[in-house]
């Protein structure tokens, strides 16, 4: 036998990998003493949803006025406070949006409404004419700062940004002091965007020259943005921009720190949660993830990540169904089946190991409930209880080519209530496996209860499979003697033909297997389980028999409303399966 040994050959993709720089080259982050490995994260933060912005802009057709109704309502019974709804001085139909919610008084009292702006007059007074009503509102103003928009797009040396930044500010003062009355709740947050690729010495002397302009104090916050823009850096390389920024702000008891990040890595929900740890107070974002290019951070992975940690996203998403209905309606984007907590499939097991430890775990977790009243979560494969998102339990466990007695045996105990003892899970999931490999599908709940029901079950209590079993059981009388032993009288069906036979025994299933060897037959029952079935129409009870019968060993199930009758039904079955 041989092994594989290391093979240090050095190797080369051939792409021209050497185009690129690495981040830190040109962005470094001094800071030796950084705080935010050690901490964890003990509360949600302030959240604040850009789906009607941010979210909007990047969708292939934008939403049309009803589409945009419906995500904002969905957003505010979802319990988001913070909303940013659009770039009105953009474009008509942004603006008309934001009038429409005024007019048709769609903003409740403690949701605040957030709109963006450039750092250009016309287009800050233009914003601020359309928040003309709202109790509550921000204005969000950004300009470039990263190098390469400094040099590139802008051609604007430091100074001049940093002055852009200034002017704008004061711009947004002024006008809100001229245009809003005493009544009306004003914030402001301003983003030096592209901030991951901005010098912190940089940043952080034009967030002091913006914050110097607005005054924060206890009564006047700012919100200062520190967006990925776009994504380059690892998620602990942005946390350690964050936790800088966070610890050399001057006045920080009155800066509200917001992380928007974008996905371009595919880092995008780490990132948000290290920037948690490093002081963000407020995460920024879309449901599902949408936005430019390969989107903003999703808002609900990053809200249901901190529910399976115990804390309370407040956030409701105990309806995830309907939340991922409505924005694919609002986004015409559907959500990926494998998206984490609201894909399709992120629930179900194929698999034949996870299913049978999916079972063991459910049946472990009702008997600690009961013995207990212990209800901590911790079952294998599952890091959210399905339940509490209002899913189903019948869509964890689907079975195909690759599942096993398990995923079978959970099957049909969530979609039929029957409890299959393991060696006949064991005999039914070759029987299973062999429907799948010639389909070569999945097998749904009603299409595995027929293949049960074909091979275990007589055909009339089945609809719509064919007839089968060369014996059937027409009726039985039970009586007892007087030395307590059980007189038999049992009507067979044989090969279509009835024979009525009379057997005793120490008890009516004993009788009822002396009256099958008068059929000619040698059986000896090996186990016998029944249970109960809590639905399924008229069937009350189902029993399960392992029998030798002429030396071949044959299990055989029997569902009937007399338990005993379900016992005598499944001694027939086992028979009837072994001449099949």
């Amino acid at each position: 036998m041989k092994t594989t040994g290391s093979n240090n050959q050095q190797r080369t993709s051939g792409m021209p990998f050497s185009k690129y720089r690495p981040f830190l080259d040109t962005n470094p982050v001094e800071l030796p003493n950084r705080q935010w490995p050690n901490r964890r994260i003990e509360k949600a933060p302030r959240w604040l949803s850009t789906d009607l912005r941010d979210g909007n802009q990047a969708l292939i057709e934008p939403m049309d006025p009803a589409r945009k109704r419906a995500m904002f309502d969905l957003l505010v019974k979802m319990g988001y406070k913070e909303i940013e709804i659009g770039f009105p001085a953009a474009s008509q139909t942004d603006w008309d949006f934001v009038r429409a919610l005024v007019d048709d008084d769609a903003v409740p009292e403690d949701v605040t409404v957030s709109v963006l702006t450039q750092a250009r007059t016309d287009l800050i007074h233009r914003t601020v004419d359309a928040l003309e009503g709202f109790p509550r509102a921000t204005v969000h103003l950004y300009n470039a700062t990263a190098p390469v928009f400094r040099n590139v797009v802008f051609r604007n040396d430091r100074e001049a940004t940093k002055q852009l930044a200034v002017a704008g500010t004061q711009d947004v003062m002024d006008y809100m002091e001229k245009k809003m009355g005493d009544d009306v709740v004003v914030g402001y947050q301003y983003s030096p965007e592209i901030f991951v690729d901005t010098e912190l010495d940089f940043a952080l002397e034009v967030c002091e020259a913006v914050m110097n302009v607005w005054q924060p104090a206890p009564d006047r916050e700012i919100i200062l943005n520190l967006p990925s823009t776009v994504e380059r850096s690892t998620p602990n390389v942005y946390a350690d921009q964050i936790e800088w920024m966070s610890t050399n702000l001057p006045r920080r008891e009155h800066v509200v720190l917001s992380a928007h990040n974008h996905n371009d890595r595919g880092t995008g929900v780490a990132s948000s949660e290290l920037a948690m740890l490093a002081g963000a107070d407020r995460i920024e974002g879309c449901l599902f993830g949408q936005g430019e290019r390969t989107g903003n951070v999703d808002l609900v992975t990053l809200g249901l990540n901190l529910y399976t940690q115990g804390i309370d996203p407040q956030i409701d998403f105990s309806n995830i169904d309907e939340v991922r209905s409505v924005v694919e309606y609002c986004t015409r984007m559907e959500v990926p089946a494998r998206a984490p907590y609201a894909g399709d499939l992120v629930y179900t097991s194929f698999s034949g190991s996870h299913q049978d430890a999916i079972k063991k775990g459910f049946e472990a977790r009702k008997k600690k409930i009961e013995e207990t009243g212990d209800n901590t979560w911790d079952l294998p494969y599952l890091p959210i209880d399905p339940a509490d998102l209002g899913r189903s339990y019948e869509a964890v466990v689907r079975v195909n080519s690759q599942s096993g007695k398990g995923g079978v045996a959970y099957l049909l105990s969530t979609t039929r209530n029957l409890d299959l003892p393991r060696r006949l899970q064991i005999e039914l999931s070759s029987i299973v496996k062999n429907h799948t490999d010639k389909t070569g599908g999945e097998v749904t709940a009603d299409e595995l209860w027929h293949i049960f029901a074909d091979e275990y079950l007589p055909a009339s209590e089945v609809n719509g499979l064919k007839p089968w079993g060369h014996y059937a059981l027409k009726g039985t009388n039970i009586a007892t003697g007087e030395d307590s032993r059980s007189d038999l009288t049992a009507t067979f069906s044989v090969a279509g033909k009835d024979q009525e036979i009379h057997a005793s025994g120490n008890g009516p299933i004993d009788a009822f297997v002396n009256a099958i060897e008068q059929l000619g037959h040698r059986i000896h029952i090996l186990d016998y389980q029944e249970h109960a079935l809590a639905e399924g129409g008229d069937a009350t009870a189902a029993a399960y028999v392992e029998a030798e019968i002429d030396d071949t060993i044959m299990w055989g199930v029997g569902i009937d409303p007399s338990t005993l009758t379900a016992s005598f039904k499944a001694i027939i079955s086992a028979l009837n399966r072994t001449r099949r």
